[in-house]
């Protein structure tokens, strides 16, 4: 089985001058659906369908394969359809399915692309379309109600609601597509996604709005995590709610105890293997802090620290570094600051929440119970893509 992906990217665009080249997040729209192809298991091909020698200049750099797509192919009228069309002409037919997805759409993840082209396969179905469930009562313009009775309004939860194209991705099966001339026909299958990522942009505020998801939610999701990794020279680690629970436990003397997870050791020791330079900086001053530090052979220590950045800035120039070629491990609002500024932000699962809005990393690992860990399997896994 054969599966290719065409991204429809013409250079014009009425509605927002070069559309599919402007900057979301400090990246070009057409580079997500690009990288997304691209990684992607059950992909075999990545093409852009473009008219644009910016585009196609893009869209090479970036590892997609480009269809030079004809004028009479590239204005306003010109159909999807069509366009997928002259991909399979272009491509000889030596495809089972084309999975097309929009530029527009840029709120997807690749195993969401693999899910769909798996959903199609185990249905046995000749299409799919991605869609979100609607959770909305609608109304004709004439004032009739149209998926509800206002007489007899149902309780949401009881309502058996409908779905909703997203545009987000779309399989079709080659004979389909040829016979139907249309993405969709046959025996039609729906993937659906959630409602935060069916958000298509038509006008300029929907940058603005993806961009606030992209930044709420998993950011690395969204992110060339290859390229911020291989920045990486120095990762720091506060301490409290990061290699511990957040917890103080006493014993019946009153002695004060600290719990910390022995597979974080094993992630510190595979960073230092790999020539990361490692610090601490925490505002807790305990000797216990010190003797783990230690035993984890973690030589630039910095305990009962107040002013967080002043420490930061002193070993950013110790070790001759930029702030993108440093992560900072966080989870409470005194190492907001720095979040702020390092290459890769990191924080646990039960972190504070304007944490979790600033940090780039959210991990669905607790402090002390994994998210150490968590984090360094995430730098070793991205430097080894990387290599």
């Amino acid at each position: 089985m054969r599966v290719i992906s065409i991204i429809p990217a013409r250079g014009g665009s009425k509605g927002i001058y070069k559309k599919n080249l402007r900057l979301l997040n400090n990246r070009p729209l057409v580079v997500y659906s690009i990288e997304q192809s691209l990684q992607a298991k059950l992909i075999d091909e990545t093409y852009v369908s473009t008219e644009d020698n910016e585009i196609r200049k893009v869209s090479i750099e970036n590892g997609a394969k480009v269809i030079d797509r004809p004028p009479e192919l590239a204005n306003d009228t010109t159909s999807t359809e069509s366009v997928l069309l002259h991909a399979t002409e272009y491509s000889k037919n030596q495809f089972d399915y084309i999975v097309l997805l929009q530029p527009t759409s840029p709120m997807r993840f690749p195993r969401q692309i693999d899910e769909a082209i798996k959903l199609i396969l185990k249905e046995d179905g000749d299409s799919l379309l991605s869609v979100y469930q609607n959770a909305s009562f609608f109304w004709n313009n004439d004032g009739t109600s149209i998926n509800y009775n206002y007489k007899n309004r149902p309780r949401r939860q009881d309502k058996e609601w409908e779905f909703v194209e997203n545009g987000s991705i779309y399989i079709t099966k080659k004979e389909t597509l040829l016979k139907e001339k249309n993405r969709l026909g046959g025996k039609i299958i729906m993937y659906e996604m959630p409602k935060w990522m069916s958000f298509e942009i038509d006008e300029p505020f929907d940058f603005e709005l993806i961009e606030y998801l992209m930044k709420t939610k998993n950011k690395t999701e969204f992110l060339n995590l290859k390229e911020i990794v291989k920045e990486l020279k120095l990762i720091i680690f506060d301490v409290d709610g990061v290699f511990t629970d957040g917890s103080i436990y006493l014993d019946e003397n009153n002695n004060e105890t600290l719990k910390f997870s022995r597979i974080d050791g094993k992630g510190i020791e595979l960073l230092r293997k790999n020539q990361f330079r490692l610090a601490v900086i925490t505002s807790e001053n305990s000797e216990i802090i010190k003797k783990r530090m230690e035993k984890l052979n973690i030589s630039d220590v910095f305990i009962g620290i107040k002013n967080k950045i002043k420490i930061y800035n002193a070993l950013k120039d110790k070790y001759e570094l930029d702030d993108n070629n440093i992560c900072f491990l966080g989870d409470d609002i005194q190492d907001l600051e720095i979040l702020k500024k390092v290459g890769l932000s990191c924080c646990p699962i039960n972190a504070q929440q304007i944490i979790k809005e600033t940090s780039l990393y959210k991990s669905h690992f607790k402090g002390g119970d994994g998210f150490v860990r968590d984090v360094c399997n995430l730098i070793l896994r991205n430097l080894s893509n990387s290599n």
